[in-house]
């Protein structure tokens, strides 16, 4: 399980608060020593992921590249019935 995690510490993972505080927190990341940064992020918090990515590569560090970008979707059940949630991870790399 401590591997996981360690596998995990340059995650980022978007949700319902302000984006300059996911924006903070990726720069934090690279500051910290990471050569790669992911953002990820489902449904409607996809498109402040996307935001987020923006922000750090254009505003605040021209350097960083977006590496990759994979979409998808996940099954969830809620209230008895299955749905699917999109999903989107992008890989930032100094």
């Amino acid at each position: 399980m401590a591997a996981n995690q360690a596998k995990e510490e340059n995650v980022v993972y978007i949700g319902k608060k302000p984006i300059m505080s996911y924006v903070l927190a990726v720069i934090t990341q690279f500051g910290s020593g990471q050569k790669e940064v992911k953002i990820k992020a489902r449904g409607r918090a996809i498109s402040r992921a996307v935001d987020v990515a923006q922000i750090v590569k254009r505003r605040i560090n021209q350097d960083i590249k977006i590496k990759s970008i994979e979409i998808g979707s996940e099954e969830r059940e809620n209230q008895g019935k299955k749905t699917y949630v999109s999903t989107i991870e992008i890989v930032l790399a100094k």
